[in-house]
């Protein structure tokens, strides 16, 4: 089963970071993976100015990968983030970089492209 890893900036700002839920898509040339829960047990996920790390599993392969999709779901109460770059390193070793730089308000889903 291919893996990918994927690498997630929060910015630096005052309130940058988030306690909401945060769950990624990736959109191939093949097909699409599950939607996947970024979260790592008993870690503060997306803190001000982090740089965090998550391995996501597919079940079969996506070909090139065109776009990646964020959702943004309430935790607890609302909550904004400021997600300034997504990078997706694939399974034969290219790296991919998707820019944000803008504030994820409310429970959204934003698709970003390879930039």
């Amino acid at each position: 089963m291919p893996s990918y890893t994927v690498t997630v900036a929060t910015g630096s700002q005052w309130f940058a970071g988030t306690d909401d839920y945060v769950y990624l898509t990736l959109q191939g040339t093949a097909r699409c993976s599950e939607r996947h829960l970024l979260d790592k047990p008993f870690y503060n996920d997306f803190e001000r100015g982090a740089v965090d790390s998550y391995d996501v599993t597919v079940e079969e392969d996506l070909g090139e990968i065109q776009l990646i999709k964020i959702e943004k779901r309430k935790y607890w109460y609302q909550d904004d983030w400021y997600l300034k770059y997504i990078t997706v390193k694939t399974p034969v070793g290219d790296y991919l970089e998707f820019p944000c730089y803008r504030w994820i308000t409310d429970e959204k889903e934003i698709v970003l492209r390879d930039g």
